[in-house]
Formats: C-alpha cells, structure tokens, sequence
C-alpha cells in the first residue's frame, strides 16, 4: 500500500479510481490552482464484475477504508471512474433539437450501438460539439455512455460501506482528458495500459471521438514472459522492469506480440479517425501501470507520432518534498486526479 498524507483541507473532493488490480485515490481541493492535498494506491485482489459481487464488496471497502485512513483523506465526498470493461460509450451524430426531443433521440440511437435492453442500465449522454455556426444541416455530436445497472449497484453498494458520498461517476476517458490535456484543444491519442486491460482513446480538439478496450495488459506481458523463459511470475515481473522491450534479445520476443496487439488496434483507430478528420493527431499520450515499460514509447515510435508519458502532475500543485516519489507513480494516477479536478 502506497499512501501520503501532503496537508488536511476541508471542501475537497477525492477521485477513486478501482483499477483491476488496484485502487487510486487523490483527494483535491479547488481554488486558484488544484491542490493535491493527498494521494494512495493499494493493490487488489478483488474485481466487481457483476451479480456475484458479494463476497468481493465487504473485502474491497475494508482495503479502501484502511487506504483512505492512512492517507489521511479529509473528505467523504468523491468522484467516481467506471472500468472500460464494464462501460458501453460511443460518440453519436444527431440533427439539433431541443432537450426533450433530444433525450428521445439518444434513447433510439442507443439501441443500434448498445448490447443490452435500456431497462438493464443507466444510460448517459452529453454534447460535445455543437454544427459550426453559419452552416446549415449541421450536426450535434453526443458522447452516449451506458453502465449495467447491476454495475451501478454494486460501485454504489461499495462506496455506502466505506464511508464515502459520491457526488458523480463518468468514463476513466473523461478523467484522463482533464488530467493529462485539461482545456487544451488538441487532437491526441491517450494509451492506458493497466494490469489486466488497455484502453485506447482517441481525442479530437479535447473531446472524445473513439474509444477501444483490449483484455491485455501488464499481467497479460508477465504471463508471457514467464511461459515463454519457463520461470515464475515473479522473476518475469522483475525480468519486465529490468528490459522491457529493449535489452538482450529473448525478452523483446515475449513481449513485442502482445504490443503489436495493442498498435494494430492503435492502426485501425487512426485509420477510421484520419477518415473523419483529415489530419494526424498532434500525438500519442502513454500511462498506467504498463506504460512504466522500459522502452515503451520507442516500441510506438514508428507509427510517426510523437509519443510521450503522461504526466497529471501538471494539472496540480503539491509540495516539492513530494516530488520525487510523485514522478515515480505519476503513470498510475492520471484517473484519480482526473476525476478529483471535475469540479461540475
């Protein structure tokens, strides 16, 4: 268990962020600047995945309340993430009309792209782009975004018995967009590659336009490893950290399929996104956990994007005491920061 208690501050909110293998917190207070008042990662054997969640739920909030005491988080207020793997979101065009008429729309429009019957879940939707003024038979783009309300139960189920309030919950990609771009209008791609899935997103002028979700991820690359140079998981985790995709050539054999997983998927996204748009992102954002991999952004080198490390620290302020282990798990927080800086 990771935790740093920076400073108390009353009227702030924490981001929580249940990753498949871990739990992230980061509690913010708002003022002139975003203040990351404290931060904590524990990791985690349990999942929610759905009804048979029982047993998992009372075990998950005993780890997060013991995780929230000993970061000394100062608030029952929080923002919540709902996993990929659990979310259905598309981005939606529709002619413009009133709110009513609206909600109507994205009701129907929602069948064609969501696998489940509207009774069994929460369905959301927001504007993110409006027809370019002056320009007739424009088209309002809508984010549709659905959770299984088995799903919702459950997260608000868990968060009842740790103690805390939740004021909203959204995507992880909404979260990674305020935390590693905030206001900036540019066209990106956000790579986060956690223990046991990859989510890729595709933003345009600060706005989500595509988003994929792929079961792999750092565990999927341990696994690989260890099969492959028949040793344990363990010694293949240190094996990852040491050489990633560089180092002595065994390694990169293990691993490179599994990448090329994830940048095949990456080709067929920037293909559909330069048909829409006309024009290359700006640039490719890596984080989590598996983005820690020693030359991970040279293996996406040759898709002739800059590629970089995310860094959400930008989006706060902290004590410079901090900043050294802060750098160190700045690629596994991106969403609970994200999701602490919402401030609607």
């Amino acid at each position: 268990m990771l935790f740093s208690g920076l400073f108390s501050k009353k009227n702030a909110i924490l981001g929580v962020d249940i990753g498949t293998s871990n739990i992230k917190i980061a509690q913010i207070t708002h003022g002139e600047k975003a203040v990351l008042d404290t931060y904590g990662i524990v990791n985690s054997p349990y999942q929610l995945g759905g009804k048979n969640d029982s047993v998992a739920l009372p075990a998950m909030a005993k780890l997060l309340k013991t995780l929230i005491s000993r970061a000394g988080v100062t608030t029952n207020k929080c923002v919540i993430s709902f996993p990929n793997i659990s979310v259905f979101s598309s981005v939606v065009e529709l002619p413009k009309m009133g709110d009513a008429e609206m909600g109507a729309a994205v009701e129907h429009e929602a069948k064609k792209y969501i696998p489940l019957a509207l009774a069994d879940i929460d369905l959301s939707w927001s504007v993110v782009s409006e027809p370019v003024a002056g320009l007739k038979g424009g088209n309002v783009k809508i984010l549709l975004t659905a959770v299984p309300k088995q799903i919702t139960k459950n997260y608000l189920q868990l968060f009842d018995m740790a103690g805390l309030e939740p004021e909203v919950g959204e995507i992880e990609a909404l979260a990674l967009i305020r935390s590693l771009i905030g206001n900036a209008a540019i066209s990106c791609v956000i790579i986060d590659i956690g223990a046991k899935s990859t989510g890729l997103n595709v933003i345009e002028e600060g706005f989500l336009r595509l988003s994929r979700n792929l079961n792999i991820g750092g565990e999927t690359i341990t696994a690989k490893i260890a099969q492959t140079l028949n040793i344990s998981e363990t010694r293949a985790e240190q094996f990852k950290k040491d050489f990633g995709v560089s180092g002595t050539a065994f390694i990169p054999d293990a691993i490179r399929p599994i990448l090329n997983i994830i940048k095949t998927e990456i080709k067929q996204l920037l293909t559909l996104y330069q048909s829409q748009y006309k024009k290359k992102p700006e640039k490719i954002i890596l984080v989590g956990g598996g983005a820690n991999l020693p030359a991970a952004a040279q293996f996406f080198a040759d898709l002739e994007i800059p590629v970089e490390l995310g860094n959400p620290l930008h989006a706060v302020s902290y004590g410079k005491s901090l900043a050294a282990i802060l750098e160190r798990y700045r690629l596994s927080l991106p969403i609970a920061i994200g999701l602490a800086l919402r401030k609607e």
